[in-house]
């Protein structure tokens, strides 16, 4: 759930507008009882404003938002009538991630219990037991949620700690909600360096866009707050280091084939989402890709991203030298080719131990990286399999109607791909699969200046 940062026009100095979401929950430490009276929840006498303003949508309020989907599900499992649809819509996300070795008596059991007759369970849910859920005691909770959403954050709300990195506009450190003791970053955006960078525009992007992306493979905005100095993004904690510094720092360079398909196919996940919401990334390159406590990856750092206007493709030379597009060096104009084309930089230097077109620590001038991009074919070791080098090849092509990725399919296209053969997306999808490497707590302060990147 998201906090939302509104500006007043153009001036950091405007009014904002702060909503406040839980974060966390179970027995966690550093819980504050002072803290903790800020959730409880408002009486119901005070939600009439909202229960008018509210958009009754039900695919938003009841299969979207994580708590208007539980408590519709709650309604429902007070109703007889409404038991079986429920069930049957559990059954079917039981299918989409199982196993692909029991998909089959999955989808008998669902046939056999369910679908005698056809039927469109979100369009009956949707008429009639949505209307009636909406005069019930379980709307009201939700609205009650909503409402305590809309709380004021301030710096006060979170405890601060160690500083996990510094960059052009500011530091990044840990924080810790009073409330629920739940841990975060804190992206601090200092005023005076964003007005001396003229990078007022693309704080407000940033920001915007980490409101727009719900994905399990990109960092999440969890709350954002001002102070007199600064602009604070809270974000998803990253204890585990970055890709550069797994890729080079942890034994030979580069990394075993089954890591280098998980890490690659998250990444194609997370691309996929933000490409739903017509954004692109401009960005990936090993810094940029956070792992957590459990070996998932998220991209971060969505400074450069920019959201593509329906129909219309965008011009602008931005990225990290070695990892941008040739489109984007030759000033083309662009969609969502760039990111494929760093996708396939990352699978190629995740492999390689080195990027596709300079050497680790290779000295050589910004105009001779690009040309060797524009002009020259990477070169593959026995490192690569045949179907890695394929996908590699297919990602880098310098003609972006000709890449992977680029065309209809998108991103099913490169999913489909035969360097994917062993990954179920559903599972991965639904946070199912397990990573083939977890760092431990020697990788974790060893990565501490690595953890989280500004802009």
């Amino acid at each position: 759930m998201l906090s939302v940062l509104i500006f007043s026009g153009n001036s950091f100095n405007g009014y904002f507008c702060l909503f406040f979401c839980l974060g966390g929950g179970g027995k966690r430490k550093g819980r504050s009882k002072k803290w903790r009276e800020i959730l409880r929840f408002p009486h119901i006498s005070q939600c009439t404003e909202l229960s008018k303003t509210i958009e009754r949508d039900y695919f938003s309020l009841c299969d979207k938002q994580p708590i208007g989907r539980l408590l519709f599900r709650l309604y429902c499992e007070t109703r007889p009538e409404l038991q079986r649809s429920i069930q049957l819509l559990d059954a079917m996300e039981d299918y989409e991630v199982a196993p692909d070795e029991k998909r089959k008596s999955r989808g008998d059991e669902i046939i056999k219990k369910f679908l005698t007759k056809q039927v469109a369970l979100h369009d009956y849910l949707s008429g009639a037991p949505f209307a009636d859920y909406q005069n019930s005691m379980y709307f009201d909770r939700f609205l009650q949620w909503k409402m305590l959403e809309r709380q004021p954050i301030t710096k006060d709300t979170f405890r601060q700690y160690r500083v996990l990195g510094k960059g052009g506009f500011g530091e990044v450190c840990a924080c810790q909600v009073r409330a629920t003791g739940k841990m975060y970053a804190c992206k601090k955006l200092e005023k005076k360096r964003i007005k001396k960078r003229k990078g007022e525009a693309m704080a407000l992007n940033e920001k915007q866009i980490l409101e727009k992306v719900n994905s399990r493979f990109v960092v999440s905005l969890a709350y954002a707050y001002e102070t007199k100095d600064a602009l604070c993004l809270v974000l998803t904690i990253m204890n585990g280091g970055d890709l550069k510094f797994h890729i080079y720092n942890m034994g030979t360079p580069g990394f075993e084939k089954e890591r280098v398909q998980f890490y690659a196919a998250e990444i194609c996940c997370g691309l996929e989402h933000l490409h739903r919401e017509s954004i692109v990334y401009r960005d990936l390159k090993p810094e940029n890709i956070l792992l957590d406590d459990n070996g998932h990856i998220r991209i971060s750092d969505l400074g450069l991203a920019i959201k593509v206007p329906d129909g219309e493709q965008i011009r602008g030379r931005v990225g990290t030298v070695g990892y941008m597009a040739p489109e984007v060096i030759n000033n083309e104009r662009y969609s969502m080719s760039p990111d494929w084309w760093g996708l396939g930089c990352l699978i190629y230097e995740m492999t390689a131990g080195r990027s596709p077109f300079r050497a680790r620590k290779e000295r050589v001038k910004r105009e001779e990286v690009e040309k060797r991009v524009q002009e020259e074919e990477e070169e593959y070791s026995d490192k690569f399999s045949e179907d890695t080098k394929a996908i590699c090849r297919m990602l880098l092509a310098k003609d972006p109607k000709q890449r992977f990725g680029c065309q209809a399919d998108g991103a099913a296209g490169v999913k489909a791909h035969p360097f994917f053969k062993n990954i179920n997306f559903k599972r991965l999808e639904a946070g199912i699969l397990e990573p083939s490497f977890v760092p431990d707590d020697t990788h974790a302060h060893t990565c501490r200046a690595e953890q989280q990147r500004l802009g």
